[in-house]
């Protein structure tokens, strides 16, 4: 028995589960269509990807960035244009919904935005830990250390929402409220200046662009990724640079009992 859409009900239950079948029916009443079908499967990785244009990529999220800001303009500046290229899932994923990523998470200064999107990209495109690759994460981490290390932006629109100059910084960290910090430092400028604006712009602009220069290697199979996890190095989780918020109480594990 088979729905208007041609899809096998026995296939649809072997492939999704009782429990995401009855998810469906509830919600339509009975029947759903392919794109439904393929949205309760969304925990399958790899995501199809296409090869995408890096400095597309990189202006769409510079635009984005003056609508949902940082995270968000990430996400939605390459899976805006797989919702066109690929269809599903892209075409069922909320992407406003992280527009709570503005300000290093709901304006708390924590992790840039910008960074946050980008490992959503690439967890949800590539797969998270559990599945068959732990590359998703690797790539996560990699953009974050890149992040840390680059004169940001490295990224100019080609119609800036602000014409002058502005200076690049590196922020020797992936933090919201280090990176602008450090960038109001350097400029002189306020939060709410125009120029601060375009800076966060353009930042996010920068990490799109590497990313999918990341991605584009991963579909090419030629991806080698440099990311690490640091836990497996100093045996808690940290980023590397702790001295701008911690100082002299910089907090360290437990010492591990030698066994002779």
């Amino acid at each position: 028995m088979t729905d208007n859409q041609g899809v096998s009900r026995r296939g649809v239950l072997s492939g999704i589960g009782a429990l995401g079948l009855g998810a469906i029916v509830l919600q339509t009443g009975g029947t759903y269509t392919d794109a439904e079908a393929k949205a309760v499967r969304m925990e399958k990785w790899p995501w199809p990807y296409v090869k995408l244009d890096p400095a597309k990529t990189a202006e769409i999220a510079y635009n984005e960035w003056y609508r949902v800001y940082c995270g968000a303009a990430v996400i939605s500046s390459i899976f805006g244009q797989l919702r066109q290229k690929v269809g599903e899932p892209y075409k069922s994923f909320p992407i406003d919904a992280f527009i709570f990523l503005e300000g290093g998470v709901s304006g708390w200064g924590t992790i840039c935005g910008s960074n946050l999107g980008a490992n959503i990209v690439s967890n949800l495109i590539i797969g998270p830990r559990t599945g068959e690759s732990e590359d998703g994460m690797l790539m996560g981490s990699e953009i974050l250390q890149w992040y840390s290390d680059a004169q940001l932006p490295t990224f100019k629109p080609k119609n800036p929402k602000f014409a002058g100059e502005i200076p690049t910084t590196i922020s020797n960290s992936p933090l919201c409220h280090i990176s602008v910090g450090r960038w109001m430092k350097a400029s002189g400028k306020e939060l709410k200046s125009p120029e601060r604006r375009h800076r966060c712009a353009c930042v996010t602009g920068s990490v799109a662009y590497h990313l999918v220069e990341l991605l584009n290697e991963w579909k090419d199979k030629k991806y080698d990724t440099k990311g690490e996890i640091p836990a497996a190095a100093f045996g808690i989780q940290t980023q590397m640079n702790c001295g701008d918020c911690h100082g002299g109480n910089i907090p360290s594990p437990p010492q591990a009992k030698v066994v002779k």
